[in-house]
């Protein structure tokens, strides 16, 4: 089964990215606690309307720039399931509204204290491993 997933780093006007700290009730296997907002897509309709509705449920933010694509990462952890996901960097404004069944915390962090981080996802690792937020 392939499934496609759209995430965001989403950067305010002080130059912070947001991070969400995920329910352990919700995703007790996946590892690192802290992730970018995003999802899977509805099939058949747009990317960016998926990303900008992912946003929304999540945070309750809207995006304030048109997101520029940065990365598209294989992940395939069973036999017969793979996901795409899409990474993008884009920027929002105001202070997250939590759906706390998904995220239960959240903190804006400057690039540099982001990299340093540990217990993020993997996949948000890779990318900033690989410098990619960097241009």
């Amino acid at each position: 089964m392939l499934q496609v997933g759209v995430k965001v780093f989403l950067r305010n006007s002080d130059g912070k990215y947001l991070l969400l700290r995920r329910s352990r009730e919700k995703y007790p296997n996946i590892d690192g606690e802290w992730d970018i907002v995003g999802g899977r897509i509805v099939p058949g309709s747009p990317l960016m309307d998926n990303l900008r509705r992912e946003v929304k449920e999540e945070t309750g933010l809207e995006m304030t720039s048109e997101p520029v694509l940065i990365a598209a990462q294989d992940i395939i952890r069973s036999e017969g399931r793979h996901v795409v996901r899409l990474s993008y960097a884009g920027t929002a404004e105001g202070q997250p509204v939590l759906d706390t069944s998904e995220n239960v915390e959240y903190c804006w962090v400057p690039l540099e204290e982001l990299e340093r981080m540990g217990n993020v996802d993997v996949y948000v690792r890779a990318i900033l491993d690989k410098g990619l937020l960097r241009g």
